[in-house]
């Protein structure tokens, strides 16, 4: 069986997206162990000029569901930005993209390394295949975010190791 842009993209998403999940949950059973407001996870910053940790997350699981969607054609969707207020919340946004993501089959996303694929950013429009789109545009920033969320959570003192990040592999 080819190796395509299905398998490329969606069970990457899962065991991505499923791993920080669980580091969300240990992160709230630390948190409230030791007696610390999740809501000063959520705001917690590596540094200034970074965004906090709720939207390394949410940008997380917009890459994923957006870039799915673009891959298969599919009108990509519009999810609320800024809406959870802790990490249960933050774990079920996670959830739903999950969901979401499951919802295509491989042959509405194999095929797609030509497709094009313009995005605006900056207010410049940029154009991409498929295979470029996926591999320099959505993985990257999809990992990007995903170890910041992880990093952040384990600066703030968080019990999570290597093993935590990577899902058990």
């Amino acid at each position: 069986m080819a190796f395509g842009m299905y398998g490329a993209s969606v069970p990457v998403y899962q065991r991505q997206l499923t791993a920080i999940s669980k580091v969300l949950e240990k992160g709230s059973a630390w948190a409230a162990a030791k007696k610390v407001d999740e809501a000063v996870i959520m705001g917690t910053r590596m540094i200034p000029d970074m965004l906090p940790f709720s939207r390394q997350v949410q940008i997380a699981c917009r890459f994923a569901e957006e870039s799915v969607a673009r891959l298969a054609g599919a009108e990509v969707p519009k999810a609320p930005e800024n809406a959870e207020k802790n990490l249960t919340e933050l774990r079920a946004r996670i959830e739903a993209v999950l969901d979401f993501i499951k919802g295509f089959k491989p042959e509405q996303i194999d095929g797609s390394e030509g497709r094009e694929i313009t995005l605006t950013i900056g207010g410049n429009p940029m154009k991409f295949t498929g295979a470029q789109y996926l591999t320099h545009m959505a993985m990257s920033n999809f990992y990007f975010h995903c170890t910041t969320t992880y990093a952040i959570l384990r600066q703030c003192g968080a019990e999570i190791g290597k093993r935590d990040f990577l899902g058990g592999v």
